[in-house]
């Protein structure tokens, strides 16, 4: 069997498994085709940008399970996740991706609703009398 790479990446509620093998360039996504499971242009840029600086864009087919959040926030895991496989497959691309930031959780995570007021920040009006 070939040589398979594997990471995970998390992003808001999401989280993304990668499964990467030398191959021809075939993203799958959830068991659909990648530009099906993401249909904007700037999603899906934004998920395979590790190929990108790394230069590998059409040398490993990925199988990605993914879960949880919405679209944005799986595409972010996505990215975490195939940063994370590429170091696997090679140690030497860590400067080029920690330069583009590639490497690092975005913590920002949504913000829970408290009890007695109706959000997180937001308060009931105020009344004088």
């Amino acid at each position: 069997m070939s040589q398979e790479f594997q990471a995970t990446g998390r992003r808001k509620t999401s989280v993304a498994s990668v499964r990467m093998s030398p191959g021809t360039g075939e993203i799958v996504v959830n068991g659909r085709s990648f530009e099906e499971y993401f249909r904007t242009t700037v999603l899906q840029s934004h998920a395979i940008r590790p190929l990108e600086v790394a230069n590998v864009m059409k040398a490993f087919d990925i199988k990605v399970k993914t879960t949880g959040g919405g679209c944005s926030g799986q595409a972010g895991a996505l990215r975490l996740a195939i940063a994370r496989a590429l170091l696997e497959f090679n140690p030497e691309l860590r400067p080029a991706l920690k330069a583009e930031k590639l490497l690092t959780r975005d913590p920002r995570m949504k913000e829970r609703k408290k009890p007695g007021q109706p959000g997180a920040r937001k308060r009931f009006q105020f009344s004088k009398r």
